[in-house]
């Protein structure tokens, strides 16, 4: 199966699925395919037919029919999902008769799919599993927390009843506080097999409730100094939510932390598998604020289980996917840095030195020319293969080039260290000379691809991903401060729409895309055409089919160019950005802890803590116990929180004076 579509959630090793794609179909073409699949003959002997079943929800169309006597008794189809859910076909009075299952697709258009999975013949609807099993199986507590006079449950028929007795003097209150805890083992269907990290640490709900209350007041006293630290800024109130909020993703069923201690992200809840390395290379809040979760990602999956010794290559969804995607190697590397960034010694970055310096290695082979600008196919977060020079690719390849410089000195390796300096010297000057158009940078298409998405000479959001990178790690600059500026500036008028649905309806060449902001509301498109072009970059046929994402609003790669506007000095145009995402997440709108993209609660949307940085202009280098700010606000006080290797606290700025207070140590 193409791994776009994700775990389908089959129950077995093989599947039967219409959506072909084998011979380098699109997604479109891939649903185009029509045919009939009949099982062998056999005989009903129970009272249910059990099955998973994905696809479309066409009726007739997409579906598995049950034929008995050549006639379809029962039919049922997907639900325009790749995931099977159970469904299942009553045989009650059929008992003795011979029949068959056939598997239909006669759709071509959308969703025109279908799958099947498991069949189980059972006396009981539903899926056969043990309870323990189940991904609702579990346990659930309520408690009352202090001393009580009467603590016991009292049963009521089908209820219990969790009580304290409280004696008041007129006038007089208490408070009272409940506990309420679950413990559901099972990582659900999307993850079968799996258990969650904390079933090892506690058997049950009233396990985890004991727990909590023991440790009560140290962690109430960590959270509250935590938030009162976060909002004791002089930067603005709205501007401390949006920027932090989406760190709340960890705790949603995009992020898992597995029975062995593993952590595992997919892209948004149930979105895409894999921990997959060029999403979360833009989300920049969990190196920050959790700096050992992302030293654990680069360890033990992109470095080892991902990591191909032979040839240096990460495999971008570990497990999940033996393909390369080009920016997510780059990403590695620049997160590598930031991690080692985020340490109090070296030793993170000795223990994996040798599989950074080959990750670089292989990207220095992918540029043929040996000039600091990639060659070849690149495939990258917008799902295809790119050709040509491409702008935002190369910047990333020339920042990765910069960091592995500095690691490599780090790590007493001269040669090295050089030659990745001089590879990116010469990518600078050629993104400058051959990619900079006098406005902004673009994309040179390799005329022997005509077929390939590509944004041509659109201004792109992501034109200097790599330089927005290099500020938040302090690396060299990839390309000039005054072409970075002019770009960002000509991005903020060609691309920043305040009703995007004037945009969408003046783009009539780029059809599709989805609607993360809708018609009144402020956003900055992926990729507008001031100059044309727009026709071509769906490729010579028109249908290279992930162009419709130019016509999107998607939250992290808004948070990654408006982060970059502030480091440039664009403070007004990123804070601006910035704001419409919240305005657009506003609660009376949206929940505000969902920024969707692929999914609810993606991991992209993490690139706000970026902003965070840039504001700041915090910069941090754990093994040699250094910190600066260079704030891109100004007043008589100026006062902000701050998290390093060591712990977190609160700057403040008086008179040109800095005063750090540390309100936790690690």
């Amino acid at each position: 199966l193409p791994s776009y579509m994700g775990d389908v959630k089959a129950g077995t090793v093989y599947v039967v699925n219409t959506h072909q794609t084998k011979n380098g179909e699109n997604v479109v073409a891939g649903d185009a395919h029509t045919g009939r699949l009949k099982s062998p003959s056999f005989a009903i002997q129970r009272k249910y037919i059990n099955i998973r079943i994905g696809g479309g929800a066409h009726k007739g169309q997409t579906c598995v029919n049950l034929i008995v006597d050549g006639k379809v008794v029962s039919s049922v189809t997907g639900r325009d999902s790749n995931e099977m859910r159970w469904e299942s076909i009553s045989v009650v009075g059929l008992e003795g008769k011979q029949a068959h299952l056939e598997v239909v697709d006669e759709a071509t258009g959308g969703w025109g799919q279908v799958s099947l999975g498991e069949v189980i013949h059972s006396d009981k609807p539903g899926p056969v599993l043990p309870l323990e099993l189940l991904p609702d199986f579990g346990s659930f507590c309520v408690e009352v927390m202090g001393n009580s006079t009467a603590n016991t449950p009292k049963m009521t028929d089908a209820n219990v009843e969790v009580g304290k007795k409280i004696s008041l003097a007129p006038g007089k209150s208490e408070k009272v506080t409940f506990v309420i805890a679950w413990h559901f083992p099972n990582c659900a269907n999307n993850l079968p097999g799996k258990k969650h990290w904390y079933a090892s640490q506690w058997k049950d709900a009233k396990e985890v409730t004991k727990k909590l209350i023991s440790d009560w007041q140290p962690l109430k006293t960590a959270t509250r100094n935590w938030n009162e630290t976060w909002y004791n800024s002089t930067l603005p109130y709205w501007f401390l939510d949006r920027t932090f909020v989406n760190i709340s993703t960890l705790a949603t069923t995009s992020c898992f932390r597995l029975d062995a201690g593993r952590y595992y992200f997919w892209e948004g809840v149930g979105c895409c598998p894999g921990t997959c390395s060029h999403v979360w290379g833009y989300a920049q809040a969990i190196g920050r604020l959790f700096p050992e979760i992302e030293r654990y990602l680069r360890q033990e999956i992109d470095y080892k289980m991902a990591y191909r010794k032979d040839t240096g290559a990460i495999d971008y969804r570990a497990e999940y996917h033996q393909t390369v995607a080009t920016d997510g190697q780059a990403g590695c590397i620049l997160r590598t840095y930031r991690e080692h960034q985020m340490s109090k010694n070296s030793n993170f970055l000795r223990s994996i030195w040798p599989q950074v310096k080959g990750s670089m290695e292989y990207l220095i082979r992918q540029d043929k020319n040996q000039d600091g600008i990639l060659d070849g196919a690149q495939y990258n977060t917008l799902d295809t293969a790119w050709y040509g020079e491409i702008a935002w690719i190369s910047s990333l390849y020339i920042a990765a080039l910069r960091a592995s410089e500095a690691m490599a000195k780090e790590m007493g390796d001269s040669e090295f260290s050089a030659k990745c300096a001089a590879l990116a010297t010469s990518g600078s000057k050629r993104m400058v000379a051959d990619l900079f158009d006098g406005e902004y940078f673009i994309n040179k298409v390799d005329a022997s691809h005509p077929e390939a998405n590509n944004t041509n000479v659109g201004c792109h959001i992501d034109q200097l991903y790599g330089q927005s990178w290099a500020h938040q790690v302090g690396l060299p600059r990839v390309v000039p401060a005054a072409e970075a500026k002019k770009a960002l500036k000509s991005l903020f008028k060609h691309s920043f729409y305040e009703d995007v649905w004037e945009y969408r309806r003046q783009n009539r060449e780029i059809p599709g895309g989805r609607w993360y902001a809708a018609p009144k509301e402020a956003g900055l498109i992926m990729c507008s055409f001031p100059k044309g072009g727009a026709g071509q970059s769906a490729g010579k046929s028109g249908d290279a089919w992930a162009v419709g994402y130019f016509n999107e609003c998607m939250t992290g790669f808004e948070y990654q160019a408006a982060h970059h506007m502030i480091d440039e000095g664009l403070i007004e145009e990123g804070l601006t950005v910035v704001r419409a995402i919240h305005e657009r997440y506003h609660a009376s709108k949206r929940n505000p802890y969902n920024e969707v993209e692929c999914s609810d609660h993606y991991g992209r949307a993490m690139a706000s803590y970026g902003a965070f940085i840039s504001l700041t202009g915090f910069q941090c280098h754990g093994p040699s116990d250094t910190m600066t700010f260079n704030p891109k606000v100004s007043g008589k006080v100026v006062r902000f929180p701050f998290v390093n290797a060591n712990g977190w606290g609160t700057c403040t700025i008086e008179n040109g004076k800095q005063t750090l207070d540390y309100r936790m140590k690690v």
